[in-house]
Order: C-alpha cells, then structure tokens, then sequence
C-alpha cells in the first residue's frame, strides 16, 4: 500500500504549470520552482513569505514537510554551503521538508499575484498592468476617486494586521486619488517612479523603496504608501497554499514571520 500524500514531482508540475515559470522572467537567483527535494510524499504544506530558520521551525511545528515561500534560499547568489545558508538547508534535510519558491511568477499571476490581491483587500478594482519587468507586470493598476487619506487608513488596516506598519510620502490633507498602482515588495525605483508618470498615476502603493524615492515623489506630485515589504506579499503565498490544498486534498497553514520592513 503506497503512503498516503502526494509525490513532491507532481505537485510541483502542476505548480509550475499555474504559475508558468519556465517562461516567467525572473532574477537569476530567484531560482523558481523546486530548491531542495525530500524522501516524501507531501502530507502537509506550510506557506511563508520568506525561508528562513523561524519559517522551517514553524513548518516542523505543524508537521508540515513541504515549505512554500516567496523568497527562497539563494538570494545571496553562488556562495558555499556554511553559515546561515548551511543552517537552513541542514534543518530542511534533516526534518525531510522539502522547499518550494516562486518569486515573480507569483507576483505576476493573474490569480495568486500579491499585487492583485491587495487590490482586492483594499477594495480597488484594477484595469491593467504596471511594474514593468521583461515582458510581464509585477503590479496592477486601476481609476478611481477616493480621498488618498481614505485609501491610506485602509492601507493601515490591512498592514497591521499583517505585522507592519504604511508610511506614505508628503501629501496634502486633502487630496483626492484618481488613478492608483500596486507593485508588493521593494516595488519602487527609477523605471517604476517613470512609469508612473508614463501612465498618470497619482498614488503608488507598494511595500518599500529608497529613502531618495520618496523626496522624488513630492516633486512629482505622486504620492507613495509604503506598506511593508513582508506584509505586501504575504497574499501570493495563502493564496497558491489555498489552491494547492484544494487541488491534492493536503492540509496546510501559514507561518507568520514578519520582518518589520
């Protein structure tokens, strides 16, 4: 009688199907898709933002031996197996979890984008693409008329619920926001502070950005939410882990680790 579970191989199939990742552009260490294997199959899937050594002592204390995350472990590029990264990897090993990532592709997904589905928590309704990256949107954008303080306090709301706080840029105590974008994450710099003048965007939300980014903004008559970097893609991965769980008939849980960035 074969164990109860599914095998890591097709699980991860279908997951880089939904998520189209051999054809999503990414950064070179973003390394999509499956980053450490186990014996298995998968019983339990825990879902985080970031692998780290709290995350897989959080997915070991729910029994988890499947981890998802956003940002994986190779961010730091080629480098030897010791110190922190060895650690990780160790844990993962000996408490046979294996480790899936998905960095933009999630980001960009239709469905499971972070951007996407903070749209949808703050009650925007999105029109089109923006965050530009290769051939894809990392973000969305969208009309509306709103008072930015209105759409500020929601901001705060979802945050700290998320273990963050929004910080915006100068704005006055009564502007009205037309017409907003999302990118999650560090989603500010030169080309998307551009590309928001580009496509008249007057309110951009995002996770965090330079400290250069936000003077920049006053002088541009755009304002900036910063909403925190953890809790601006804590959506993507509830979201993927719901879709997984749905599909395979596996339990799963989120592993709350905020940053404070």
């Amino acid at each position: 009688m074969s164990e109860p579970g599914v095998p890591l191989q097709d699980l991860a199939t279908a997951v880089d199907a939904w998520l189209r990742v051999s054809t999503v552009p990414d950064y070179p260490h973003a390394l999509n898709g499956v980053q450490v294997e186990h014996r298995g199959p998968v019983r339990k899937l825990a879902a985080a933002v970031d692998v780290s050594t709290r995350t897989i002592r959080g997915a070991i204390a729910s029994k988890a031996n499947l981890l998802l995350v956003h940002h994986g472990l190779f961010w730091g590029g080629l480098r030897p197996l010791s110190g922190t990264l060895y650690s990780r990897a160790r844990l993962l090993i000996e408490h046979d979890i294996a480790l899936y990532s998905a960095h933009l592709p999630l980001d960009a997904h239709e469905t499971f984008g972070n951007s996407v589905l903070l749209a949808v928590q703050l009650e925007l309704q999105p029109t089109g693409g923006f965050g530009r990256f290769e051939n894809i949107h990392c973000g969305v954008l969208g009309d509306d008329h709103l008072e930015t303080a209105e759409l500020l306090e929601r901001v705060r709301h979802f945050s700290h619920a998320e273990g963050g706080t929004a910080v915006p840029s100068a704005m006055s105590p009564h502007r009205r926001t037309r017409r907003w974008a999302i990118c999650s994450g560090a989603g500010v710099n030169a080309a998307t502070l551009d590309e928001a003048r580009d496509l008249g965007v007057d309110t951009l939300i995002t996770g965090e950005g330079p400290h250069w980014s936000a003077v920049e903004a006053e002088e541009r008559d755009l304002v900036i939410i910063y909403a925190g970097h953890y809790a601006t893609e804590t959506l993507g991965v509830r979201a993927l882990a719901g879709q997984i769980s749905a599909q395979f008939d596996i339990p799963w849980s989120f592993v709350a680790a905020p940053t404070g960035l």
